[in-house]
């Protein structure tokens, strides 16, 4: 009888629903990632004079509630708090790209990543919910419940002592 050596097994990929996942959360990286690097622009840079700027040009009142807000937090922006910020959506984005990466290649580490880190926000999302029923607060609710539920069952179908993807794991 044959031994098999390990470049002779068979490759096989992950589900498409996870392929799917691990595109959202490397886009939610890269989208964070490219905020941050915007706001490293904003250094030695009149922030309260740009967000003056910003609120004129979308035509918003800035005695109204959110404008007003939003120039008050301007008025109080220093280059530190730009760094912290940058230095924050870095570490945010290396670790959904990590995630992703992860996912993409079907590993169990990445799939505790998803399902844990989904379900962080599912409390705040139903308060948020509880105070206005809107359909972007809804979908973002029932995306996040059925990404952290799909993890589940991955992870539920892996056996036991399994570290890394298996064949069998994903085998319909």
């Amino acid at each position: 009888m044959p031994v098999n050596s390990p470049s002779s097994t068979p490759v096989h990929k992950p589900p498409a629903g996870l392929r799917t996942i691990a595109g959202y959360e490397a886009a939610k990286g890269a989208i964070v990632l490219l905020a941050g690097l915007g706001l490293l622009g904003l250094i030695h840079h009149d922030v309260q004079e740009a967000g003056e700027e910003l609120v004129s040009h979308f035509h918003l009142s800035p005695s109204a509630h959110y404008p007003r807000i939003f120039l008050e937090l301007t008025a109080k922006v220093t280059d530190g708090w730009i760094w912290g910020l940058a230095l924050g959506s870095l570490l945010y984005a290396s670790l959904r790209f990590a995630e992703a990466y992860g996912l993409w290649h079907g590993k169990a580490w990445a799939e505790w990543l998803a399902a844990i880190s989904g379900a962080i926000y599912v409390p705040f999302e139903i308060v948020e919910l509880l105070r206005k029923v809107t359909a972007l607060r809804t979908a973002s609710l029932l995306v996040n419940l059925i990404v952290v539920a799909y993890m589940l069952l991955l992870l539920w179908r892996r056996p036991r002592n399994e570290t890394g993807a298996s064949p069998e794991t994903y085998q319909r």
